[in-house]
């Protein structure tokens, strides 16, 4: 199929499935039919040529499955109340092709909301999104997070039985609940790239797949929303973050840290698209976490060498950042910027305050930071310890193999 081809049916996906939940609220149906739809497409089109309007063409199609299996269980039961929604005698014509009922309205972010429905787990949430909303097969979505196939079939299957199960409706949330579920939306997207950038567990360092969707996904979001900081601000941390990938890693696969990476292959063009986007927020609305995290990428990104860089600007944006979001992390990364402002022991100081916080417990980030500013500090057989320690709690390989590197090079 050709790459155009593709790249169109992705990304009218989420947006089919949005119009025919709205229509018919029959999330499995519904979803089954726009695969078919899909499919159809996939074949015909690089056949035939793409139709004048290809949205109204597979909302048809998918519209025609969806009301043969509504009639199919009428048939089979032998009763007028079969499915779980009722669908009105006017819809069961289909809109013909190009019919300007068919697809004229973008539910995206609607799928969004629902996908991220707080009854659901964070996991379900993440899975159910990159089905439903990203494209991405039930297959592509369990290598990614290295779980069987059949394992992450059930726990989609589960997320569409929770979701009608607590009855949600197809539509935006009340005003009210608007603020905290887009806070949702964007932490699942959040989550879904740093879950590409670095892959928690497994041989590969990057998955690209993942990153893809998560800044395709919330350029879509922001298209639906153009003035919201945060959007804003999160679509430029992943442009800030993803510039930096082409220099992550070695020939051989091996993690190269930021400090050490060849700037002359980080892609401009994101960063400069990045740091648009984020001047543009920081400048025009409220305050927010992710417009902060981008800030700091951004003072990084424009540093020509490693030695450049403002740390003591990136400091001051933590200091800001820690106190809108206080949490583990936001602290841990605090804790580098203290050491190359006041040293590596004021760094080391902070860790020690962090290790008795249970979240951070066992977690391989804090010991490979420990590791970095004791090796800062002069103290070699105190950071191979911590290096050491780091790569036995890392499930990732390839961040395992830098940390064992890293501690054989000081022994």
């Amino acid at each position: 199929m050709p790459v155009a081809v593709e790249g169109l049916l992705r990304e009218l996906a989420p947006q089919v499935l949005g119009t025919l939940v709205r229509r018919y609220e029959q999330f499995d149906t519904c979803e089954d039919a726009v695969q078919e739809a899909l499919l159809d497409a996939s074949v015909q089109w690089p056949r035939d040529g793409v139709p004048d309007n290809p949205r109204g063409w597979l909302v048809t199609v998918a519209a025609r499955r969806v009301i043969d299996q509504v009639r199919s269980e009428h048939a089979r039961r032998r009763r007028e109340e079969s499915v779980a929604v009722s669908v009105a005698a006017d819809e069961l014509t289909a809109p013909a092709p190009g019919d300007e009922r068919a697809g004229d309205r973008d539910d995206t972010l609607t799928l969004l909301f629902l996908c991220c429905h707080p009854s659901l787990s964070e996991a379900s949430q993440l899975a159910l999104t990159l089905r439903a909303v990203g494209g991405l097969t039930t297959a592509q979505i369990a290598s990614a997070f290295l779980v069987p196939e059949a394992t992450m079939g059930q726990r989609i299957s589960r997320a569409k039985q929770r979701i009608k199960a607590t009855g949600a409706e197809f539509r935006m949330p009340p005003e009210a609940e608007r603020g905290d579920r887009l806070r949702v939306v964007l932490h699942v997207l959040y989550l879904i790239f740093n879950e590409g950038y670095t892959a928690t567990s497994g041989p590969e360092l990057h998955r690209a797949e993942l990153t893809g969707e998560a800044v395709r996904l919330t350029r879509a979001v922001l298209r639906l929303l153009p003035d919201d900081g945060e959007i804003m601000g999160l679509l430029a941390l992943m442009l800030l973050t993803e510039a930096r990938r082409p220099a992550r890693t070695d020939g051989d696969g091996r993690l190269i840290p930021l400090a050490e990476q060849d700037r002359s292959l980080w892609d401009r063009r994101l960063i400069d698209e990045g740091v648009e986007l984020v001047t543009k927020a920081l400048s025009s609305t409220a305050l927010g976490p992710y417009q902060l995290q981008a800030a700091i990428a951004a003072v990084h990104d424009e540093a020509a060498t490693a030695g450049e860089t403002d740390w003591p600007q990136i400091l001051a944006l933590y200091g800001v950042l820690s106190g809108i979001e206080d949490n583990p992390v936001v602290r841990l990364n605090q804790a580098v910027a203290v050491a190359m402002v006041q040293g590596p022991r004021a760094g080391l100081g902070l860790l020690d305050e962090l290790a008795a916080d249970d979240r951070m417990a066992g977690h391989h980030r804090l010991a490979a930071v420990r590791a970095h500013l004791l090796e800062m500090d002069g103290d070699a057989e105190e950071a191979v310890a911590a290096y050491r320690e780091a790569a036995r709690l890392t499930t990732s390989l390839p961040e395992r193999r830098y940390l064992e590197d890293r501690a054989t090079r000081l022994s």
